[in-house]
């Protein structure tokens, strides 16, 4: 038995109550969806700057009406602190969600990134101290490695950021280091590598990338690849995230807490071959897509050339053992895509 499903058989016979900030977008509704289906009670908080309605619909609509009974949500704002004390009372652990994603974005516009990831998430922290919370899990990212060369990247080792939004990211780690230091306060940091799936948003400019072709490729549309689709990645399905989370409030490790963590996979994949795996799983319905060919163009600022993670330090400490790899995640999400994108 895996240390994961240790824990579901736990939460399953003793609920708890969690908090999701960002609950109503990508990575926030599925870990309240997963929580609902192990029978915990959670309170969501959303402001919708990026998040969808629909995403909660599809939860509820999956939970059934019992487990939905034990969501409440809350529409508010991350960089109101009363707000953030408010939806913190009473919870055993916070897994923090919301964010302003995109290093395009926060380019073009740095004060609303800092506002939302460093603002908001201070409000969170200090509200979750305030209310003492047994463990504060935040989401954080791989551009904290910046322009360090070295793969895969180690916890311990980063470079200097490449974008404003790689900088706010970096600050959630100082501020949780130093809120451990000072008021003894348990945290973690997961740092996200490219995560894909279910209800990851394909609209905008600052769309992901599996989701924005995925929605191009069914609506024959051209997908553009930046530079010469050699650049790498390591992609992480939805569910490997869910269990990060998840382990990451729980783990009774001794050196669990305070601490950040790679959540990833292990492998590198280049945008071409995520277009050809893209392509090959969606061509079988869409005759168009036989001899689909991408469009490149110029390299994005701030963007690293590689990503790859080591992530034995999560399965150390927090029993993480990822269950997806991109081709197992690609297929399980795919129906759900064709569905929601055609």
């Amino acid at each position: 038995m895996t240390a994961f499903d240790a824990l579901k058989k736990t939460l399953a016979a003793e609920p708890k109550t969690w908090l999701v900030t960002g609950v109503a977008g990508f990575i926030g509704s599925n870990l309240v969806e997963a929580l609902l289906q192990l029978d915990q009670h959670v309170v969501g908080l959303d402001n919708f700057a990026t998040g969808h309605e629909k995403n909660l619909a599809q939860v509820e609509s999956s939970v059934g009406p019992n487990r939905w009974a034990r969501f409440s949500f809350r529409r508010g704002d991350i960089c109101e602190p009363a707000t953030c004390h408010d939806v913190c009372k009473g919870v055993d652990y916070v897994l923090h969600q919301a964010a302003l994603g995109s290093v395009p974005r926060s380019l073009e516009d740095p004060l609303s990134t800092h506002a939302a990831n460093n603002t908001g998430y201070l409000n969170m922290l200090i509200a979750a101290r305030d209310a003492q919370v047994k463990r504060f899990v935040y989401a954080a990212s791989s551009s904290t490695y910046g322009d360090h060369p070295g793969l895969p990247k180690v916890e311990d080792v980063i470079g200097k950021p490449l974008s404003p939004y790689a900088v706010t990211k970096l600050v959630n780690e100082l501020y949780a280091d130093v809120f451990g230091r000072c008021y003894g306060m348990e945290s973690v940091g997961l740092r996200y590598f490219n995560i894909f799936g279910r209800r990851q948003d394909p609209d905008g400019a600052y769309a992901a990338v599996v989701p924005k072709w995925v929605a191009s490729m069914i609506h024959n549309e051209p997908v553009h690849i930046n530079g010469d689709g050699e650049t790498s990645r390591d992609f992480c399905y939805i569910d490997n995230v869910i269990q990060a989370n998840l382990l990451a409030a729980t783990s009774q490790h001794a050196d669990a807490a305070n601490q950040v963590y790679n959540v990833a996979v292990g492998d590198r994949t280049t945008l071409n071959q995520l277009f050809e795996a893209i392509r090959s799983l969606l061509a079988p319905q869409f005759p168009h897509l036989a001899d689909f060919k991408p469009n490149y163009r110029n390299f994005r600022a701030g963007d690293v050339r590689h990503s790859l993670a080591d992530i034995s330090k999560a399965h150390t400490r927090l029993g993480y053992e990822p269950t997806h790899r991109i081709g197992e995640g690609l297929a399980e999400a795919m129906d759900w895509y064709v569905q929601d994108l055609s």
